[in-house]
């Protein structure tokens, strides 16, 4: 039996996720160009996800890691780092053809009454050009760019406009849903490019710069602080996701995904990529460690792949093991009052083949303390796929020290 989510306290809040050209959100950002019985549209050809080999170490590309030196106390520091990293930050427009029902054949009426009349789907309607547009920042001279998946995910044709106004026709090399990073790349040379920094000594107090194209405005600057660090996606809304984001109040809007968030000196430290949805001063940003880890991976083989358990968890405390203990249906008798509680073992994984079960109580992963699934995920996505992973567990008060070999996570929950 199963925790229901009165037992287990579980709230998800809500998400916009894609504060840039996420396909679901059209009322901001997609346009659907049907095509005219006169005027037929042309159909985009599909661009080929190439797997890209390590490209050389070029001069460039050490630049670009090169942290930028502007001065702090720079009573117009804000303006300095747009000045420096304005050039690199591009608009992303993507579109993709599609085929789908009318709003009006998907009313209850019709579907109800007509389902058996309507017409097969391809013929409902023509095929229409969706559209939507987002941010992303230049890696290297040579024309590497860095965004969100959402922004790009899905497309057939991808245009990049740099803040010059010159305009390169882009291939999508990668996506990484699990992230919600992307990389694509254009044919240029002598490009500017964006300074990264790192979050190592980052604090919540700090000043935060964001550049991107919210709303279509091109070349939007907005500051304001990091709010908090570490923010796991659990609480952000997005449990499927693996990354620990930078929450900032400077103001990020639609269109903003994929472009980069910056330090007072002007370096890179995070990729803007998602809003709550009705709140106020609230953003969130993918660490540029993550990032440009997940991005490498993509430019050098196209794909990541993600260690993978098989086990869903939640977080226990001396209140959740009470509640449970006292549950007669669910028949357990925990003693270890912190860790992680499995409470579902998938059929078929590396973690029922190492010898979890339903009930355990995760207390350290490869010698490292855990006290909640963030904890958990984290070791994991640090670990090796086919290496074993040494899982410290506590089964109903007798302590258990497992091997688990992860394998790549599966497309189907990417």
């Amino acid at each position: 039996m199963g925790f229901s989510p009165k037992q287990v306290g579980l709230y998800v809040g809500l998400l916009l996720v894609g504060s840039g050209a996420g396909w679901a959100s059209r009322s901001y950002f997609f346009t659907p160009v049907v095509e005219d019985q006169d005027n037929e549209l042309p159909i985009a050809t599909s661009v080929s996800r190439t797997t890209v080999k390590s490209a050389e170490a070029t001069e460039e590309n050490t630049q670009t890691q090169q942290r930028s030196s502007l001065p702090i106390d720079n009573p117009n520091f804000i303006a300095a780092a747009a000045e420096q990293v304005g050039p690199a930050v591009v608009r992303i427009d993507a579109s993709r053809s599609v085929r789908g029902v009318t709003d009006t054949f998907e009313h209850p009426f019709f579907k109800r009454f007509f389902a058996d009349e309507l017409p097969p789907l391809e013929e409902q309607l023509p095929e229409r050009l969706e559209q939507g547009t987002g941010s992303g920042f230049i890696l290297s001279s040579d024309g590497k760019v860095m965004t969100n998946a959402h922004v790009v995910e899905g497309a057939d044709t991808v245009t990049v406009t740099l803040n010059d106004g010159r305009t390169f026709q882009g291939k999508v090399l990668g996506t990484d849903p699990v992230t919600d990073v992307a990389v694509v790349k254009i044919d240029g040379k002598n490009l500017p490019t964006a300074p990264l920094g790192n979050t190592e000594n980052l604090a919540a107090g700090q000043w935060a710069i964001a550049i991107g194209n919210p709303l279509g405005l091109d070349n939007t600057v907005t500051a304001g602080i990091i709010s908090a660090l570490g923010r796991t996606s659990s609480q952000v809304g997005i449990s499927d996701k693996r990354v620990q984001f930078i929450q900032t109040d400077a103001a990020i809007n639609p269109g903003n995904s994929g472009g980069p968030l910056l330090d007072a000196q002007g370096n890179v430290i995070g990729m803007n990529t998602a809003i709550r949805a009705g709140a106020q001063g609230l953003g969130f940003a993918i660490p540029i460690e993550t990032a440009k880890r997940i991005g490498d991976q993509l430019f050098e083989d196209g794909e990541v792949q993600h260690p993978y358990l098989g086990i869903q968890m939640i977080n226990l405390d001396p209140e959740m093991r009470d509640r449970i203990n006292k549950d007669s249906d669910i028949g357990f008798n925990l003693v270890a009052e912190s860790g992680v509680m499995v409470i579902r073992v998938m059929e078929g994984t590396p973690a029922e083949a190492g010898g979890i079960e339903r009930g355990d109580v995760i207390i350290k992963v490869n010698d490292t303390k855990v006290m909640t699934a963030t904890d958990v995920q984290s070791q994991v996505e640090d670990s090796e796929i086919g290496e074993p992973l040494t899982v410290e567990i506590d089964r109903q008060g007798k302590a258990k020290t497992l091997q688990i070999k992860p394998t790549k996570m599966p497309d189907t929950l990417k």
